[in-house]
């Protein structure tokens, strides 16, 4: 014969559980099926004996110890592929290099952007840098060129974008930038 167990209280409280939108779509939807579940359960407690209930008890808390691993192994999928997005976007972000060359509503000064960041040049300067981007020479020669001026007159394009010498990819990506946008007028 099942012996009944009398309610009693262990001293716990459930754990409030976390309200979502797919929660809420979820609760509504089982609700109905989990209010079934519930009272079917309810109904076959008096038929069972102590034993039966304590291992329904320990596998309910092994299924709720289940649950959290799933929600915590989500949780690092999510932030793993997180990493991964922020990684690639942070390495394209790295490759743009120099991407535009902007003029001022007045025409007397030009914005090169290095990465997002702006860095202003005046009208003779820009005209001085195209003009040793599009003279004669090797491809090297006038990066050297490029470089040796932009150390002297603008230190702190070289500094911006951290290019270390006249081999830097990052010279080639400013000197085919000012070849695509600047052709110089014959006199």
């Amino acid at each position: 014969m099942a012996k009944a167990v009398p309610k009693t209280s262990s001293g716990k409280k459930p754990a409030p559980k976390a309200k979502t939108a797919a929660g809420a779509k979820k609760k509504s939807a089982g609700s109905t099926e989990l209010n079934s579940l519930a009272k079917e359960l309810k109904s076959l407690i008096p038929k069972m004996d102590e034993e039966g209930l304590a291992f329904l008890v320990k596998q309910a808390h092994v299924h709720l110890y289940n649950m959290q691993v799933d929600a915590l192994n989500k949780t690092l999928v999510k932030e793993e592929e997180r990493k991964k997005v922020y990684a690639q976007k942070s390495v394209k972000m790295g490759e743009m290099g120099f991407s535009d060359i902007k003029i001022s509503e007045s025409g007397s000064s030009y914005y090169i952007v290095y990465n997002n960041e702006w860095i202003t040049f005046t009208r003779d300067e820009m005209t001085i840098i195209v003009k040793i981007a599009l003279g004669e020479g090797t491809d090297l020669e006038i990066r050297e060129r490029l470089f040796t001026w932009l150390s002297r007159e603008r230190n702190d394009l070289i500094y911006s974008a951290g290019i270390a010498d006249k081999f830097d990819d990052k010279l080639k990506s400013l000197v085919s930038l000012l070849k695509g946008n600047f052709k110089l007028k014959n006199k």
